[in-house]
């Protein structure tokens, strides 16, 4: 008994040192396990912490499930009906008020007030509040971090407002003071980070501003019983992730219940009250102006049977005259003021006549707007927020680069451990020969090593878990701040997935050092013992190819066939370095896919030069201006608007809409490649570098560059909700989707805008069909880079000019910050 255990101490003692001994292959699995668990974890957890403290914030600002809003407003029948849905917590109808807010330079701001969402729980849709607080009386407003960067107002300033309905200003400009910044809860976007220079940026920006309950009746004279937005809270919602396929399915039922239910009978409902009032109304306006018109008329009848009466006396008074002698000066006075009221009285007559006709036009105009009456509803979820989708699409995008690498880095430490424990125990062969010879078993030489593999790859990856969970989150969580001020944004921890790495790890190093030790485990001690007899050689393929064998050296053959005596280790050596240059060349890819994005974009799909955006009826001074300077070659016109697209399962992002004039169609191909966008399959990229033939923008539908369509998975020939500045939503197909790498941008023609948005507010235009107000032009200058830039920089130092931009300063100075900080 005593003998046995002076073995086994000398066993240990002896194990111990050979681990000493063997520090260099200690190090290497554990360094590869350490990077390999570090880079399984690190990007997952940045992305994850992201994600909590988003869904977080959601939960505490009470942030929508569901939204719905309708072209001509919502009531509390709506609200009530909404309510009764099933699967719904609490519905809350929100006052909603399109305004302007005067800018600097007189550009006017587009913006929407909202009053507070107080629900019957809970309340709905809180702002954040970074600075001051929210309004609690009419006259106060609170405004987003993003309008108080782009206008520099600060809490104390004095805006003025001015509410819009239909696209017409009524009741006057009125000033708001403001008494807080917050975040609005559906837009996390830092507006002083990379938002400024993101892909889906837009020019115009549409602001979002809070103001106090009751404020929109009492100060812009706003219904009070129309809502313009119900917002919802589902029951089954509540701590459950929001970026996950549980929310979605619970939302995506909700939704179609309501659309099933719902919808269609409310929207029926208040169609038919609407056009009650809208006939009731048109009827009372009929009556009036009918008996406006029978009372003009039974005055005209009147006038006419004096003047009959008259004539008869003047003819008898005529007929008293005898034949051959001149009428009386008296009566032929008369007769002639008889003729003239004849004359007034008929042209009072056509023109009664042509009064009456007109109003029989516009009231039969009347009659069919009441007719055409159709109230639609949008049943939106969060998707539908285009700060929502960014915020999911964006941290998506970094996780998908932690997916594949790790992969690379398992089977490098797979094979890494393989080679370096063979060689250990190709080394301790004489060794483990004696101890069999001693009596020690299998079982116990084999967990020698393979103890010495799980303890290194424990140890690498501890070291991995903290290098994943702190280190690079971090790092990581510092560049997502620059992109999204979410607030307490905080590092976790992950014990199921940290587990699960470190786990996914040893299964792989332990697996091939077990493997590398059993395989010598079968022999007998004695052989053991013994030196392992080398390889028998063969003979090789280039053996066979007489030419090049005889003019090999003899160090060349004898490389050539140990390369394939040793097929195992040719094997890993190949493998792990084709890894890790996969890895590399995966960096470098993108790091040079990223750095490429200004120069294709700015040189390649932009052909303009110069972009300048004016205020509202300054855009002729500025053509005007161009001219004169006489820097540029060819000039187009537009307007530039802020403007928002919704799929058919209600997901939106918000785009650049730029309207193009009639007259000027053909030139948007020669300031922009609109090119189709090439299929993301691998058929599409080998087969879609070739010579396409340009888009052509016609009435017939609109064009939509890649990232704004891939971003809601829309093609060509797809119909989609289009929303323009302070419009209701449109159907309109997707005629085209053009290749852009940078921006989300929509053109439409002058015709199909007015088609859609007939009673649009384009501008200072305001009539039935009013005229688009050009606010922006695009140009091709003359010289070269440092002479447009010049250019550039001088005339948006102009008082008209709001901003401007010049192609190849973007093309030398754009850099995507984000993606470069993540792959580095």
């Amino acid at each position: 008994m005593t003998r046995h255990k002076a073995l086994g101490s000398a066993f240990l003692l002896d194990t111990w040192r050979s681990w000493l001994r063997a520090w260099k292959p200690f190090l290497s699995i554990m360094i590869i396990s350490m990077l390999g668990v570090a880079v399984l974890t690190g990007i997952y957890a940045g992305c994850r912490d992201t994600f909590l403290a988003a869904n977080r914030f959601y939960e505490q600002q009470g942030l929508h499930d569901v939204e719905v809003v309708s072209t001509m407003g919502l009531t509390d029948d709506d609200v009530d009906a909404l309510r009764g849905v099933d699967g719904v917590d609490d519905a809350v109808g929100v006052h909603i008020e399109r305004v302007t807010i005067d800018g600097e330079g007189g550009h006017r701001l587009n913006a929407t007030l909202r009053e507070p969402a107080d629900g019957a729980k809970d309340a709905i849709d809180v702002p954040y509040v970074r600075e001051g607080r929210l309004p609690d009386a009419p006259g106060e407003v609170a405004v987003t971090e993003q309008f108080a960067h782009d206008t520099h107002h600060r809490i104390g300033d004095t805006i003025d407002v001015t509410a819009t309905s239909g696209g017409d200003e009524r009741d006057g400009t009125h000033a708001l003071t403001i008494v807080g910044i917050v975040t609005d809860p559906s837009d996390l976007s830092n507006p002083e980070g990379y938002s400024g220079s993101a892909f889906r940026s837009a020019v115009a920006n549409d602001y979002t501003c809070y103001v106090a309950p009751g404020s929109l009746e009492k100060t812009f004279g706003a219904d009070g019983d129309v809502y313009g937005a119900v917002v919802m809270r589902l029951a089954d919602t509540q701590n459950k992730d929001a970026f996950s396929d549980d929310y979605d399915s619970l939302v995506s039922s909700t939704v179609s219940r309501i659309e099933r239910d719902v919808q269609t009978k409310r929207e029926e409902a208040r169609r038919d009250a609407l056009q009650k009032c809208a006939q009731d109304e048109l009827t009372r306006a009929k009556e009036q102006a009918y008996a406006e018109i029978h009372t003009a008329q039974a005055q005209l009848d009147a006038q006419r049977s004096q003047l009959d009466e008259q004539l008869k006396a003047l003819d008898a008074q005529a007929a008293h005259v005898p034949v051959g002698m001149a009428m009386p000066e008296p009566l032929a006075s008369a007769q002639r003021q008889w003729a003239q009221g004849d004359a007034q009285l008929k042209e009072a007559q056509q023109q009664l006549n042509t009064k009456k006709q007109e109003i029989d036009a516009r009231f039969a105009k009347e009659q069919q707007t009441v007719d055409d009456i159709a109230p639609r509803w949008y049943v939106q979820s969060r998707t539908a927020l285009s700060g929502f989708s960014s915020l999911k699409s964006d941290i998506s995008s970094i996780q998908s680069l932690g997916n594949a690498f790790p992969i690379v880095f398992l089977v490098v430490a797979v094979m890494m451990s393989l080679t370096t424990m063979s060689r250990l125990v190709e080394g301790d062969r004489g060794l483990i020969g004696a101890y069999l010879g001693l009596g020690y078993g299998r079982v116990t030489i084999t967990l020698r090593y393979a103890l010495f593999a799980l303890l290194a790859c424990l140890i690498g990856g501890g070291l991995g878990l903290l290098i994943g969970f702190l280190g690079i989150p971090a790092f990581l969580l510092v560049v997502i701040r620059g992109l999204y001020a979410i607030p307490d944004l905080t590092l976790e921890y992950d014990w199921l997935y940290g587990s699960l790495g470190i786990l996914l790890f040893v299964v792989g190093v332990l697996g091939a050092a077990l493997f590398a030790s059993i395989r010598d485990m079968r022999q007998m001690p004695a052989t053991l013992m013994r030196p392992k007899a080398p390889k028998a050689g063969s003979r090789i393929l280039l053996e066979h190819i007489r030419p090049v064998w005889k003019r090999m050296s003899f160090l060349n053959k004898v490389t050539a066939r140990n390369i394939f005596r040793f097929k195992s280790r040719l094997i890993m050596t190949v493998g792990g370095v084709a890894g890790c240059a996969a890895l590399i060349l995966c960096g470098l890819a993108i790091n040079d896919t990223v750095a490429a994005l200004g120069p294709n974009q700015y040189r390649g799909v932009d052909q303009y030069d110069m972009f300048a955006m004016t205020n509202d009826g300054d855009e002729d001074e500025l053509r005007g201006k161009l001219v004169q300077d006489g820097k540029t070659t060819a000039i187009m016109e537009t307007r530039i608007e802020s403007g928002e697209i919704t799929n058919d399962e209600g997901s939106s992002t918000s785009v650049q809409l730029t309207i193009i004039p009639q007259t000027q169609l053909g030139e948007l191909n020669t300031m922009f490649r609109l090119e189709p966008a090439r299929s993301s399959s691998i058929f599409g990229w080998v087969h879609g570098g070739g010579h396409t033939q340009p888009v052509a923008l016609g009435d017939g539908g609109i064009i939509v560059t890649q990232s704004a369509a891939q971003s809601l998975d829309v093609k060509a020939g797809d119909e989609v909700d289009l929303r323009g500045e302070g419009t209701q939503p449109h159907r309109v197909k997707v005629a085209a989707v053009t290749r852009s790498l940078i921006g989300a941008e929509t053109f439409i023609s002058e015709d199909l805008y007015h088609r859609l948005f007939p009673a649009a507010q384009l501008g200072e235009a305001a009539s039935e069909q009013p005229a688009i107000t050009w606010n922006a032009v695009y140009a091709k200058l003359k010289g070269g880079s440092d002479e447009q830039i010049k250019y550039v920089d001088q005339l948006e130092d102009d008082a008209i000019v709001l901003t401007a931009s010049s192609t190849a300063y973007q093309a030398e100075h754009f850099k995507f910050n984000l993606m470069g900080a993540v792959v580095a």
